[in-house]
């Protein structure tokens, strides 16, 4: 036998065909569960919820200064997730990035990236915990989630986070598993927090019903999301497409040029790629018009890009070609899969609030249960120790003829029917502890536990009551956390349509027109100088605030809430098709696209430039009472105050009156005044205007309103009254719509009389009108809600609304 024979080999015959099968598959599964896929319940993958926990552990939390990145990334792929530190990084940052995020869940310090360059290595920034993501992680420590072993068993992590933000509606998801994909767009957080308000109260309640809270995607960077039959598709079967634009307006860049300036761009698009997609274009003659761009973005204005449009050529025509070759129109296909039980399933709208709501009912059930159990220890520890100080010479008197401790502890259960842990309690009490203060203070302990106990149990024993807390937990959130919608959506493609951009002429006639301005804030005007009609059939945006005949090469003001006018070419305001009814208001414009204001100004209507003798005056009433009629002699400038504002005073309502036309004012108080213009004198623009109606305290106007003198018949007032304590938007109130005529005419300065009487939980009018029959009502959606019928007493209560109401208009 030879010296160096080996031992025999053991060689096992395998199906190579089964083998792969098999490794495959178990490599699919790691990537969709513990990689690519975010949980339904928290919206979190694995490795952003090991970064958030971590972060906890280590104390990061916003009160807190920030550390290295490096720091926190070594931590958690040392202690959590044994994976690569760059893609620990990777998910960090875009946990920080307020163009990714819609509320950034981590706190970044430095070069976090923005999106044309990526971020700074991880040992040039520093990182913490942002405030929302306290909330995600909240009572940890109370046994609301499972614990799982981490990768070499030596440390526990949460399974889930207990997630008292919807975060993935609300901060949306992306990854590519294998064989699948997740794309999820963001979403207002006071919109999906009333959504799932709603579903928790109404178990039942349909796609429509959720859809009036959450009308669709809200994107970190704004613009305008176009069409909106891909998203209910999307909410409703989980997939579906819609287009998002860009925010642009048109501004006079020089004196003789105007130009294009983009404010916001579609979700994930960066300025940089527009420009090389633009000059691509411009290089292949598909985009004609534009002489140059400049990117003026920085940190203390945002976004800016300026497209310079040739003389010559309309520059709403350049801006539909811009829509249609370059990203500022982009599409994004939205494909809900996330993992539910660890599977993977393609969610609609209802079934991802579903998830959610069921985990906050379970995180809620579990702490209670937790604080329960606490409370009842501290209890019973409390009245073994309320027996010793009763009873402390006997105590004392034990423990000092006793042997030893477990000899004294044996005598105290016995004498003093304790138990073990009362017991072992009043052996490590201290002598401090003994004074009669304390016995009061144990007293007092005792209440407060009995009466925690009897709450917890309470929430406990009661599912409703059980939901009544988790709905409260929602509304705290949604006030702490919640920002305004940014994304406006419209139901159509409005004046410059991607998919078939009109070529406009180079010379527009100078046509009569009208401009008119939705409840919704949309712009438009119409094709033809003919005043438009009233009623006719109820569509989205449909509801005109204010109305001004013009020129279509003219000039009109809007005025403001900061008690401005702005002049606002009549040209950047989109054109109505010319049909044979009404034209519908949904192919217009958001006016503030088109003007620029500052910050918490708002919008209040639209007024001419200028007046003849004999035309209308401008009528301005403010917030605190104020009435002013404005001389109608207006500077050459881009915008110039028409009233001089008191410290915390605002413009409510604007209109055009003669001196024969009746003036109505309403407050919040549901007071109404009624008198003659020719009551207020006009005044320069410089005035502070004269007293309109006196005000009780805590109330002001909400609602201005200018009818013809001879025609209050066919008036009418609308009120709507609410609560308010109540999130905007949550409550529908009750409406009441009378006669104007049912309200008797006051002297100017007085208190006016009562328009509607308040309804049980109701203490406020939220929302007032007054306008020729009819008047219509709709939601910040633009949808039309239908009002009651005509009540004729004057101080009636209202009937019941369904829906919220945001904007009343004829």
């Amino acid at each position: 036998m030879p010296k160096n024979t080996s031992p025999a080999e053991h060689i096992v015959d395998i199906n190579v065909s089964e083998e792969m099968r098999t490794s495959f598959l178990e490599y699919s599964y790691s990537v969709i569960y513990a990689r690519a896929l975010p949980d339904a319940r928290d919206g979190l993958k694995p490795v952003q919820r090991r970064i958030l926990f971590q972060m906890g552990q280590m104390g990061l939390r916003p009160d807190r200064a920030h550390v290295k990145s490096s720091r926190v990334v070594g931590d958690v792929m040392g202690r959590l997730h044994p994976h690569g530190d760059t893609a620990i990084y990777d998910a960090m940052v875009r946990l920080a990035q307020p163009f990714t995020m819609r509320l950034p869940l981590v706190d970044g310090h430095g070069n976090f990236g923005s999106l044309d360059d990526g971020p700074a290595a991880s040992r040039y920034t520093e990182a913490r915990l942002a405030a929302p993501a306290m909330a995600m992680i909240s009572s940890l420590d109370e046994d609301v989630v499972d614990m799982v072993p981490n990768y070499d068993n030596t440390l526990q992590q949460p399974e889930v986070l207990p997630a008292a933000i919807p975060n993935l509606l609300v901060n949306g998801s992306s990854g590519i598993a294998v064989g699948m994909a997740t794309n999820i767009p963001p979403h207002n957080l006071i919109e999906v927090i009333n959504g799932a308000k709603h579903l928790l109260r109404h178990p039942d309640a349909s796609l429509e019903d959720i859809m009036r809270f959450i009308p669709g995607p809200d994107l970190p960077e704004g613009g305008k999301i176009i069409g909106l039959d891909g998203i209910r598709e999307a909410y409703e079967s989980g997939r579906g497409i819609f287009r998002t634009r860009a925010t642009a307006r048109i501004e006079k860049i020089s004196a003789r040029k105007r130009g294009i300036v983009i404010t916001e761009l579609p979700y994930l698009v960066g300025p940089e790629k527009i420009i090389d997609k633009l000059k691509d274009a411009v290089n292949a003659k598909k985009i004609q018009g534009v002489s140059g761009v400049q990117n003026l973005t920085d940190r203390h204005h945002g976004m800016r890009l300026v497209v310079e449009v040739k003389n010559g050529f309309h520059p709403e025509a350049v801006l539909a070609q811009l829509y249609q070759h370059t990203p500022l129109e982009d599409s994004f296909g939205i494909n809900n899969v996330a993992l539910v039980d660890g599977q993977p399933q393609t969610l609609g709208l209802l079934e991802l609030l579903r998830v959610w709501i069921k985990h906050r009912i379970t995180v809620t059930r579990r702490r209670s249960e937790h604080r329960l159990r606490a409370a009842q220890s501290d209890l019973h520890l409390v009245e073994g120790l309320l027996i010793a100080v009763l009873n402390i010479d006997e105590v004392i008197a034990v423990i000092r003829s006793s042997d030893d401790t477990a000899a004294a502890r044996e005598r105290l259960m016995a004498i003093f029917d304790l138990s073990e842990a009362q017991a072992d309690y009043i052996l490590e009490l201290r002598l401090r502890r003994l004074t009669k203060y304390s016995q009061i203070e144990l007293e007092g302990r005792r209440e407060e536990l009995e009466r925690t106990i009897a709450e917890l149990e309470e929430i406990l024993g009661s599912p409703e009551r059980l939901r009544e807390v988790v709905a409260t937990e929602m509304t705290e959130v949604a006030q702490q956390f919640g920002t305004p919608r940014r994304t406006v959506l419209l139901e159509s493609d409005g004046a410059a349509s991607a998919a078939a951009p009109q070529a406009l002429p180079l010379e527009v006639s100078d046509d009569p027109t009208w401009v008119l301005l939705s409840g919704t804030g949309l712009v438009a005007r119409t094709a033809s100088g003919d005043a438009p009609e009233r009623g006719g059939p109820r569509r989205a945006h449909d509801a005109i605030i204010s109305r001004v005949a013009a020129t279509a090469r003219g000039h009109i003001g809007v005025v403001t809430s900061h008690g401005r006018m702005i002049d606002l070419d009549v040209l950047t305001v989109p054109a109505l098709p010319d049909t044979a009814g009404a034209p519908s208001l949904a192919g217009g414009t958001p006016v503030v696209d088109l003007i620029s204001l500052d910050s918490g100004e708002r919008v209040i209507g639209l007024a001419p430039l200028t007046a003849a003798e004999g035309d209308p005056v401008l009528t301005l009433a403010t917030a605190h009472g104020r009435i002013k009629r404005v001389n109608g002699a207006y500077p050459n400038k881009e915008s110039w105050e028409v009233i001089t504002l008191a410290e915390g005073d605002s413009v409510v309502g604007c209109a055009l009156a003669r001196d024969t036309d009746q003036v109505v004012l309403i407050t919040s108080d549901a007071q109404l005044l009624r008198f003659e213009a020719s009551l207020v004198r006009p005044q320069g623009r410089a005035g502070q205007g004269i007293a309109g109606i006196r005000c009780a305290e805590g109330a002001q106007v909400i609602a201005l309103g200018v009818v013809p003198g001879d025609d209050l018949a066919g008036s009418l007032v609308v009120t709507i009254a609410s609560n308010a304590q109540a999130l905007p938007g949550t409550e529908p109130g009750s409406a009441k719509v009378t006669p104007l005529d049912r309200f008797p005419a006051k002297g100017r300065g007085t208190g006016g009389v009562r328009a509607q009487r308040f309804l049980r939980g109701e203490n406020v009018v939220a929302l007032a009108a007054i306008g020729p029959e009819p008047l219509r009502a709709i939601t910040a959606s633009g949808q039309p809600v239908e009002l009651p019928e005509v009540e004729e007493k004057r101080d009636a209560s209202g009937s019941a609304l369904t829906i919220p109401v945001t904007a009343i208009g004829s």
